[in-house]
């Protein structure tokens, strides 16, 4: 793959690497016209899709930090997101440029004043994977194998820079209004800055592996502080497939739902019991171990969940909350779902337009156990999406609901169930948390 020995990051040399791509977009809207005289509707848009997505997936990679990570969220959000877009996107998560030799070389000078090979017994000046804020190499110091991640240079402080570029094309993708929606970009935008602090995200890993260490079949890395600076973390080298690579090939129904009980305990302890969460689900963090056991890697995205969210947030799973109108209308409102000033209009829409889709989404928490395998329930939340994306009435209505805590826990389940339902466990036991 080649590599990158630059990566723009001034905000004038970010903006104009984004300029240039929306040139390239306005060329492919003006063949999705000429392919329209020529082509069925469908067959144009899906190469309107399929062009825009390459030339804004290609442009990510070279600059990026938050711009690639907001494209690397934008790729779990299947329900929403155009097929063509998830496809590329999703290859944000471990298949991207990595670094030069020359510009790791140069960043282990300025956090260490040594090079790697003055720090390791050895160190793979090649990138093993590289993702959308950091890559990763293998090292060995005292017959330890070990992986190294490096930030990439620039990231930390294009983050605001970033998120102003890519803010205007999610108020049109989420149809956000109102003067209170900063609060949803500020929250991005913090939880981002903290991904970039590895010292941060070493006190986070360290935690989270002494929490949650005794849950069966997971395994974790340790994390060595005195090999790890703001911008470098090393920690084990783990062995293991990747969980997509597992997925697309296993057959076994008894792996599948041993590996799916410890990914669903791991996230139901973490919610309920710890009150904070790894909220960033994505295959590239998760590797299965010749010995079929669950390996969580990358702590950088941790969510507190407060309790004035978690308590209704939950309670709207019950179904004797969701199906009684007057305890429903209440949760609504403690989660900002529901405002003191909508309309009549308003509330109805959104009342029915949360009722339908949390009476799906709850569904696993409303019996002992729940079959992750079976393909009507997944199949019905990709109608919600594709019916509500639709929705001529949802677009003149203010998108601009919920609390900020949405963003991260609401990606967290959409997260965990498309792991769920690529693992395809039968029988996952919903509260086993309990007896941990």
């Amino acid at each position: 793959m080649k590599t990158l020995n630059k990566i723009p990051t001034s905000k004038i040399q970010r903006a104009s690497k984004l300029v240039t791509t929306g040139a390239k977009v306005g060329v492919n809207y003006l063949k999705y016209y000429g392919d329209k005289l020529t082509k069925s509707e469908t067959e144009a848009k899906d190469r309107l899709n399929k062009n825009n997505a390459k030339d804004i997936y290609d442009s990510l990679k070279q600059l990026k930090g938050s711009a690639l990570k907001v494209a690397q969220m934008l790729s779990m959000e299947k329900s929403i997101m155009p097929q063509a877009y998830v496809e590329k996107f999703s290859l944000a998560q471990f298949s991207v440029p990595p670094l030069s030799a020359p510009l790791v070389h140069k960043t282990f000078k300025k956090y260490f004043g040594k090079s790697p090979d003055e720090i390791f017994d050895t160190f793979n000046l090649n990138s093993v994977n590289a993702a959308s804020i950091g890559q990763v190499h293998y090292a060995e110091l005292d017959s330890k194998k070990l992986a190294v991640k490096i930030q990439y240079p620039g990231v930390a402080d294009s983050i605001s820079t970033d998120l102003a570029m890519v803010k205007p094309i999610a108020i049109k993708m989420f149809n956000i209004k109102g003067k209170d929606s900063d609060k949803y970009f500020n929250e991005v935008e913090n939880k981002l800055i903290e991904e970039t602090n590895y010292l941060l995200e070493i006190k986070q890993s360290k935690a989270m592996v002494a929490a949650c260490k005794h849950i069966p079949n997971l395994k974790f890395p340790e994390y060595y502080e005195k090999l790890s600076s703001e911008r470098i973390i090393t920690m084990d080298w783990m062995v293991g497939e990747h969980l997509s690579e597992f997925t697309a090939r296993n057959t076994d129904k008894e792996l599948a739902n041993k590996i799916g009980q410890a990914l669903w305990d791991f996230y139901m302890y973490q919610m309920h019991v710890l009150r904070i969460v790894h909220a960033d689900p994505h295959p590239g963090n998760f590797l299965i171990s010749k010995e079929a056991e669950l390996i969580a890697l990358d702590f950088g995205c941790i969510k507190e969940i407060p309790n004035n969210f978690y308590v209704p947030y939950f309670e709207l799973a019950k179904p004797e909350i969701i199906n009684n109108p007057v305890l429903f209308s209440q949760k609504m409102q403690e989660l900002e779902i529901l405002k003191e000033d909508d309309s009549k209009e308003e509330t109805k829409f959104f009342s029915a337009l949360f009722y339908e889709m949390l009476s799906l989404f709850t569904k696993p928490f409303h019996n002992e156990t729940f079959d992750f395998s079976d393909p009507v329930f997944f199949n019905k939340i990709a109608e919600l999406g594709e019916k509500y994306s639709k929705n001529i009435e949802l677009r003149k209505m203010n998108g601009n609901r919920g609390s900020k805590h949405f963003i991260y826990i609401n990606r967290t389940f959409f997260g965990l169930y498309n792991l769920m339902f690529d693992l395809k466990p039968k029988n996952i036991k919903i509260n086993n948390y309990l007896l941990l």
